[in-house]
Parts: structure tokens; sequence; C-alpha cells
């Protein structure tokens, strides 16, 4: 029921997925996490199993390769590393790493970044296609509520 009464508000907001969006998004993990809302709503399923750090050292990865003052990319990139590395990567990945760690550059965690994407597009991602809070969006975007159920939705 939450979800219905979402999608009110996206559509009321016009800031949610369309339908089109959405079976987008289940075609290709590419077209998944290139998009905000698909992120997003990706980034709730993965807290439900608790790998949502996976997504957000990605989405760290990604901001730190926008990155052009060397000052910056050496807080960021030190910054990555303590909140990720350890936790996330195998030990190869992590050796290469902490080689990249003698000279941080917006190319450090490139490695380490492809194994997690690799990882989601092959776990996560066909567990989010087949779970309930995917065919639930799709469902509340192809049968919108009634206005009665607005109403008794957000009571």
């Amino acid at each position: 029921k939450q979800y219905k009464c979402c999608s009110f508000l996206f559509w009321l907001n016009r800031r949610g997925p369309t339908l089109e969006e959405v079976r987008l998004w289940g075609q290709t993990f590419e077209q998944l996490i290139k998009s905000p809302r698909g992120r997003a709503s990706f980034r709730q399923f993965l807290k439900t199993e608790f790998s949502e750090e996976n997504l957000l050292f990605w989405l760290a990865c990604e901001e730190l390769k926008k990155e052009t003052n060397r000052t910056a990319v050496e807080q960021t990139v030190k910054q990555i590393y303590e909140d990720y590395v350890s936790i996330l990567l195998d030990s190869r990945v992590r050796e290469v790493i902490n080689k990249n760690m003698m000279e941080p550059s917006s190319q450090t965690f490139d490695d380490a970044q492809q194994q997690i994407y690799t990882l989601m597009q092959r776990d996560s991602y066909p567990r989010y296609i087949n779970s309930s809070m995917y065919a639930d969006l799709i469902k509340s975007l192809e049968e919108p509520p009634t206005p009665n159920e607005w109403f008794v939705n957000s009571l």
C-alpha cells in the first residue's frame, strides 16, 4: 500500500519515474545505474539486503573521477579508502589500491570499482529485478490508485 501512496506523490510532484523508465531498468543494469531515480530505487533495495555500501562506493568513485583539484583528489581518495576498502574488497584488489595510494589519483579505485560494479550487476541486480519492491513499483505505475485509495493510504 505504501507504493500506491508513493506513486501518487511521484505523479503529483512529477519527480517519480515513468512506467517506461522503470521498465528500462529491467532491461539492463546499465540502464538502472545511469538513471538517478533508478539508483535511488536500487539503493532502497540494497538497504534491505545490507549491501548499500556497494552502491555508495561505486558512486563515490564516480564523483572522484570528476574531481580535478589535486588536494581534493587526495582527500577524497583517503576518505573512500577509510570508508569502503577494508570492508568491500578482496585482498588482491586491496593490494593494488595500496600501491595506488602512494600517488593517489582519480583512477586509484578503478579496479575496485569495476569489481563492485560486476558484483552488483551479477548478484544484486537480478535479485532487485525479481523483487517484490520492483514488481510493486511496476504495478503502481501500471494501475494508478483511485482518488479514494489516495485518501485512505494517506491517513
